[in-house]
């Protein structure tokens, strides 16, 4: 962004910076959060919730959690963080992915009364010296995810990938229009999992819009994404690989599948029966891993698509009837699996007490859910592939980060890496180990074209989503990049 352009909005007149403010029909709520049911005492960092109105007559309210930086926020970056789906909330992401500084305290959390603590590896909190963390806006978008609700049912209705990010972007200008202090911050897009989808789409936006000079001019930077769906033909093809290199698979069948599949595992030709037979024999080898962290138990209460090819690959969390089996069955013998930590969101979100100390409109949602699977249901994923946004964005300059758990089977990290080298880039730093506290933490390589930067980089024994299973690891690699220190 040109800084005579960001010099001259900052310095525009109060009266016509009003004028501006009416013409981009700012219609927001905000809230400041002091306290939250099963806290003890006050937030020890700056909470500010809220609504914008997006769309026709701002019909779509559009909710977020905004938590300030506890390093430097008048200095610290601002990112905007998507959480994948679609129809997952930020709420999820905030507690469960530890990218906020709350997270639940499991040890003290009994009956309907989950208690939370503070989480030491939040992406706000700065625990590393000359290290940097940022300011960030969780978004509960496309509406119907979590607590963003339409006041009509029109604003229900034909949810797709485009529609999606064009709402978003109209939520970030507002957002930044009711906030001016951050107009200088470096602006990062963030989000993981189906938001590989629309947050490069949404970064094509921002920069489209700079350069036809939209108020407010935003300082993008660049973007970041984890455990990113990309290409969801692609990334279901690349599962094959990922088992067969993680010894799920033998050596035998895997060549066998090369050879009658061609390389093609989804829309098998139903008269191809070689192939057929070892998709048999592949489903049979891996229909009891835990696809999002290999290593994890296999839990039969959790839905857990098996089916290649639909969207729902890509959506990581349980949906509400596993936690209801989960409730109905509380003494049956079973491994500890991870997804049965989101029960304690369903009973925190849904309790009136909550929703009152996060100002939410009453009556806007019937109940809340982690994971809205009547939107996915719905929902138009009308972008295939976000390959192409990636590849438009080179000449633009900006910064990107993108990182895998290498234990992820949904999104494969051997599929993400395909993707990247397909970009032509110039590698910079050729593949090698990263360290946290003296251990390996993953493996990265850097490249770039130009001004362009992208850092790849796997979290070694995460699953989907990365930070989740590897927090304070994940918090190294994000609080360095910002700084623009090597991983």
């Amino acid at each position: 962004m040109p800084s005579s352009k960001y010099i001259l909005i900052t310095m525009l007149p109060q009266a016509l910076l009003l004028v501006t403010l009416l013409n981009i029909n700012v219609a927001s709520t905000s809230n400041i959060i002091k306290t939250l049911p099963g806290f003890r005492g006050d937030l020890p960092f700056k909470l500010e919730t809220g609504y914008v109105g997006v769309g026709g007559m701002d019909d779509v309210q559009l909710f977020y959690y905004f938590f300030e930086s506890e390093g430097s926020p008048e200095y610290d970056p601002l990112v905007l963080w998507l959480t994948g789906g679609p129809g997952c909330s930020a709420f999820s992401a905030i507690v469960y992915e530890n990218l906020g500084p709350l997270s639940f305290d499991y040890a003290h959390s009994i009956g309907n009364k989950p208690k939370l603590e503070l989480n030491p590896y939040s992406w706000t909190k700065n625990n590393i010296p000359n290290f940097q963390v940022a300011n960030i806006i969780f978004l509960d978008a496309p509406v119907g995810t979590g607590f963003s609700y339409a006041k009509t049912w029109e604003g229900y209705s034909n949810l797709n990938d485009t529609l999606s990010a064009a709402q978003t972007y109209e939520f970030l200008r507002k957002w930044l229009m009711d906030h001016p202090k951050f107009y200088n911050s470096p602006l990062y897009i963030a989000g993981d999992s189906y938001s590989g989808i629309t947050v490069p789409m949404l970064v094509q936006e921002i920069s489209d819009g700079n350069q036809d000079e939209h108020v407010p001019p935003m300082n993008l930077k660049g973007y970041v994404l984890g455990n990113p769906g990309t290409d969801e033909k692609k990334d279901n093809n690349y599962q094959v690989l990922f088992a067969y290199l993680k010894a799920l698979i033998s050596d035998e069948l895997y060549q066998s599948m090369k050879k009658n599949c061609k390389g093609e595992y989804i829309n098998v030709d139903l008269n191809n029966t070689l192939c057929l037979e070892d998709l048999q024999l592949y489903n049979e080898c891996i229909e009891d891993i835990q696809s999002v962290q290999i290593l994890e138990p296999s839990c039969t209460l959790v839905a857990s698509p098996k089916s290649a090819g639909s969207k729902r690959n890509i959506n990581y969390f349980s949906d509400k009837d596993s936690v209801n089996l989960l409730l109905s069955f509380p003494q049956l013998p079973r491994p500890w699996c991870r997804s049965y930590n989101y029960l304690f969101s369903y009973i925190w979100a849904n309790d009136k007490t909550v929703q009152d100390a996060l100002h939410i409109q009453e009556g806007s949602i019937k109940e809340w859910l982690r994971c809205n699977h009547t939107l996915q249901d719905s929902y138009i994923s009308d972008v295939s592939s976000s390959l192409v946004y990636h590849e438009n964005l080179i000449k633009q300059g900006y910064r990107v980060l993108i990182y895998s758990g290498d234990h992820d089977m949904l999104v494969p990290y051997v599929a993400t890496m395909a993707w990247i080298e397909s970009l032509n880039l110039t590698v910079d730093s050729r593949w090698k180990p990263w360290f946290v506290d003296g251990q390996v933490a993953g493996y990265r390589v850097q490249y770039s074209d130009k001004k362009y930067q992208l850092t790849y980089t796997t979290i070694k024994g995460a699953g989907h989503t990365a930070p989740e299973y590897k927090p304070e690891e994940c918090h190294a690699m994000i609080s360095r990049w910002f700084a623009y220190y090597p991983l």
